[in-house]
């Protein structure tokens, strides 16, 4: 997605509000960082992307506060601001691994990562992201969120690795499918609602449902995008379908159980009062949405 369809994409256009103030965040906390050598190549990482994830917690979070957060102190608000800074660059750093586990050579519209800048670059631009996610950690001064990036991170490299070995073996079931999205995409969703709901100071069932809609629209957002880039015959999904004789009728089986983890992420909200950035939570179940 180059900047001008980036612009024009009717997500962006719709929460406009939302993603300049997760990239306002963003911002100046990679300008802390402006004497780095690595300062450039960071806001080129991070150029671009509709910061869905760190755009759940901040849903979350309200979706506990009437739809807002003027109920929560000022130090409260920052936090929530901070950590949805250290749930991008997260990502961040996973993207310029994955492009380079995948061999993808376009992200966004522009050259990856490692072909800008080479595998070297990219692979200290990525521990420099995690050192700055632990800086976050210590600004915020919450254990329970720490936890959960780590987490989070944690599951990622578990779900990386576990497709690298299906790749190579082609021998997938749609249990391991499903495994390795729980891992790799759904945790970093899962976080982020968590730690919504923790920072916008939700009781223990407030959180847990929370934490399970984002889990499973985790798990359905990556089935629909596979469903959508359905090109590539080395990534699991494609080889996942090569394997089943009837193709098609497959591809329908996964469409139903993405639409089947949708509404279940959907059922997890009804723990939540009903208010406006709930609403956008329940929009968000609908894939279509998204893309």
């Amino acid at each position: 997605m180059n900047k001008r369809e980036f612009q024009l994409n009717p997500f962006v256009k719709k929460f406009n509000n939302y993603i300049n103030k997760i990239n306002d965040s963003l911002k100046r906390e990679l300008e802390l960082y402006s004497w780095s050598e690595f300062y450039l190549p960071l806001k080129y990482a991070c150029d671009g992307g509709k910061r869905i994830r760190p755009f759940i917690l901040t849903l979350c979070a309200e979706s506990l506060n009437n739809g807002n957060l003027n109920s929560l102190n000022s130090r409260a608000q920052d936090n929530i601001s901070t950590v949805s800074t250290a749930i991008e660059l997260l990502h961040t750093e996973s993207t310029i691994h994955d492009d380079i586990i995948d061999s993808d050579n376009i992200r966004r519209g522009l050259p990856s990562f490692h072909v800008k800048y080479g595998y070297n670059a990219s692979i200290l631009t990525a521990d420099f992201i995690l050192g700055i996610i632990l800086n976050i950690g210590a600004k915020v001064n919450n254990n329970q969120v720490a936890q959960e990036i780590a987490n989070a991170a944690i599951k990622m490299s578990e779900g990386e690795m576990l497709e690298i070995r299906l790749v190579k073996n082609h021998n997938i079931s749609q249990n391991d499918y499903i495994k390795v999205i729980e891992n790799k995409t759904a945790s970093l969703f899962e976080a982020s609602a968590k730690i919504g709901a923790i920072l916008g100071k939700g009781n223990e069932q407030q959180i847990n449902a929370l934490a399970n809609y984002g889990k499973l629209l985790g798990i359905a957002y990556q089935i629909h995008d596979d469903l959508i880039d359905y090109n590539n015959e080395e990534r699991l999904f494609n080889i996942l379908v090569k394997q089943n004789d009837e193709d098609n009728k497959f591809v329908e089986v996964i469409e139903n159980t993405y639409l089947n983890y949708s509404q279940m992420a959907m059922k997890e909200l009804e723990a939540i009062n009903n208010n406006q950035s709930k609403k956008i939570l329940e929009e968000l179940t609908n894939l279509q949405s998204l893309t």
